[in-house]
């Protein structure tokens, strides 16, 4: 049996795993990200923590690592990490020379598509989204030439930034506007609610002295709180937008959503993508769904880098 180290590096977290070629989870550890240590200490950390594992293990045959961040695919780093106070930040040259085993990179829902294609929900299928909800908002598109849809820069995934808002009303943590992350990251909610009190009395007197988060609104509607189960709802509505750009643009055959904003609020999140999406869609939608690997899917894709690089 062959082995692989996975790495989800994260702007919080760090993880990483020692992964079998049928997804069998052997070992892990998680600690938080050390970023004031400047890029070396990202580097740093990550050759700790696959020592600390490699003395557990034998036969690993390659580090898969994805990241929060774009890539540079042929230079094998982080560029303009929007959660890293710094430029670039090298990995696969350092990381390779470190341990003398093949290294791969992608940024972290490309990684994740690769996860879900070989071993989540995607197996049989040739073409398939994964789409996150989380801090940000991102996709990995694989296409039906069996390959990753990665574009001139390796950046063809940035659905996030997909126009749902032509106004441009608010805007993205980019520097643009009225993009979809906008409006329906867990960074911008609460940018989107203040915006929705401007248009609404009764919500602007429920939350005027309230410090907004996304957290707080999805776990309101949890409860059965009539204006934040309106909130969720218009969330909903832009996602399913979101979901159809998706589904114009790619036709695929399965979509799987992910991401600390889905997982966390399952119902709340893919039944108003459901109900709204064929508003706005021409190509016939698709299967739907939670991914079935939850937050280990950037794991699986690191470690699906390695068991098939020809991806």
């Amino acid at each position: 049996m062959r082995y692989a180290i996975g790495i989800d590096l994260g702007a919080t977290h760090a993880r990483i795993a020692v992964v079998d070629e049928k997804g069998n989870f052997l070992s892990r550890s998680s600690e938080i990200t050390e970023k004031a240590q400047g890029p070396n200490g990202i580097v740093n950390q990550m050759t700790r923590m696959i020592h600390s594992l490699l003395e557990k293990h034998e036969s690993i045959v390659g580090i898969g690592i994805g990241v929060a961040s774009p890539v540079n695919l042929k230079e094998g780093s982080m560029v303009n990490p929007p959660n890293f106070p710094y430029k670039v930040i090298p990995l696969v040259e350092p990381i390779k020379r470190e341990f003398k085993l093949p290294t791969y990179l992608h940024n972290d829902c490309n990684a994740a598509v690769l996860g879900e294609k070989k071993f989540g929900a995607g197996k049989n299928l040739k073409n398939l989204v994964y789409i996150t909800l989380s801090t940000g908002i991102g996709g990995g598109i694989y296409t039906n030439n069996n390959k990753l849809l990665l574009g001139k820069d390796g950046s063809a995934g940035e659905i996030g930034h997909f126009i749902i808002d032509f106004e441009g009303k608010l805007k993205c943590g980019c520097g643009k506007r009225g993009h979809w992350e906008a409006y329906c990251s867990g960074e911008n909610i609460p940018n989107f609610v203040r915006l929705l009190m401007k248009e609404n009395k009764n919500l602007a007197m429920k939350f005027k002295h309230e410090e907004i988060t996304a957290k707080m609104m999805y776990n309101l509607a949890k409860q059965g709180d009539k204006l934040a189960l309106e909130v969720v709802d218009r969330i909903g509505r832009l996602n399913a937008i979101g979901v159809a750009n998706v589904i114009n643009a790619y036709d695929p055959s399965l979509i799987t959503i992910g991401g600390s904003i889905t997982l966390n609020n399952k119902k709340l999140v893919i039944e108003p993508i459901k109900r709204y999406v064929r508003d706005y869609t021409i190509n016939r939608v698709p299967k739907i769904m939670i991914t079935p690997l939850g937050e280990d899917i950037v794991l699986y894709g690191a470690v699906a880098m390695v068991f098939y690089p020809n991806f």
